[in-house]
């Protein structure tokens, strides 16, 4: 059973009619008998006219059932199948195509063989550097880095001292005397080793 209310709402969504012209085709089929009437209060509501239709036997109905219940397991299968084929689908899409995997393996292929050639290039090069030298640079490195913060501090120190009498900033004395430090060149010191 159906209300106004109820056949009004779904031919509105699908076909988009109007609340009077649905009241108006209810009221004129129930006229004509096509479908029943019962009203409960101001409220009415529809039905078919179950008289019209064949009466179906136990045997029948049970046919029917035992259809529809095949028909349903049909479906479920179908869906499983169709869930499947989806997800296949999905992993088939997000994966590359031949041509995609060619050209791959073709750019893969020229840096395999860049990266080669730069070996071999290393490898026979002449002017390979000996432990021995490496370390001898590192150790020249370490000395001179302390050299040079053993004179920063003295300078430092130095100026210090000539700065506690010196009646102007120490940016005018530097500027006097031709005093370039560091930090005027950005340099900083390296870390020791």
């Amino acid at each position: 059973p159906h209300s106004a209310q109820d056949a009004f709402g779904n031919l509105q969504r699908e076909h988009g009619l109007g609340k009077t012209a649905v009241v108006k085709a209810l009221e004129q089929l129930a006229q004509q008998g096509k479908i029943r009437e019962k009203a409960y209060g101001k409220q009415k509501i529809y039905f078919p006219d179950q008289d019209q239709f064949p009466t179906v036997s136990d045997s029948e109905l049970k046919a029917l059932d035992n259809e529809i219940s095949e028909l349903s397991s049909k479906v479920q299968t179908l869906q499983q199948s169709c869930r499947h084929m989806e997800s296949e689908l999905k992993d088939l899409n997000g994966s590359m195509t031949t041509p995609e995997m060619i050209k791959e393996i073709e750019e893969l292929k020229k840096d395999c063989a860049s990266y080669t050639e730069k070996l071999e290039r290393i490898k026979s090069a002449a002017n390979h550097v000996t432990p021995e030298e490496k370390e001898k640079v590192y150790n020249e490195k370490k000395l001179y880095c302390k050299e040079w913060r053993r004179r920063k501090r003295m300078a430092t120190e130095l100026l210090d001292a000539i700065l506690e009498g010196y009646p102007k900033s120490k940016k005018q004395f530097f500027e006097e005397v031709g005093i370039e430090t560091d930090e005027d060149y950005n340099v900083t010191l390296p870390v020791a080793v």
